[in-house]
């Protein structure tokens, strides 16, 4: 993810002991609900981790985040 200088990146099938937000170098981890099949999650960098407003993860198949820019917000969508 640094070496592309990502900064926002979702995760699916991953096995991980850890609950809710984690700390990961330069990346917050947000983790997915825990009932479903596959385990889900956003790396969000440090850079724009406090416009992340909202995070829903929906179904293992359909997550979102919502990002608070500087006029509008962003919709980042993963179906």
């Amino acid at each position: 993810m640094a070496r592309y200088k990502l900064d926002l990146v979702r995760i699916l099938g991953f096995s991980w002991d850890k609950n809710g937000t984690v700390i990961a170098r330069d990346y917050i981890f947000f983790k997915g609900k825990e009932n479903h099949q596959l385990e889900i999650g956003f790396f969000v960098h440090h850079r724009i981790v406090s416009a992340a407003k909202r995070k829903e993860f929906v179904s293992d198949k359909m997550q979102y985040i919502v990002l608070r820019v500087r006029w509008c917000n962003i919709i980042v969508l993963n179906v």
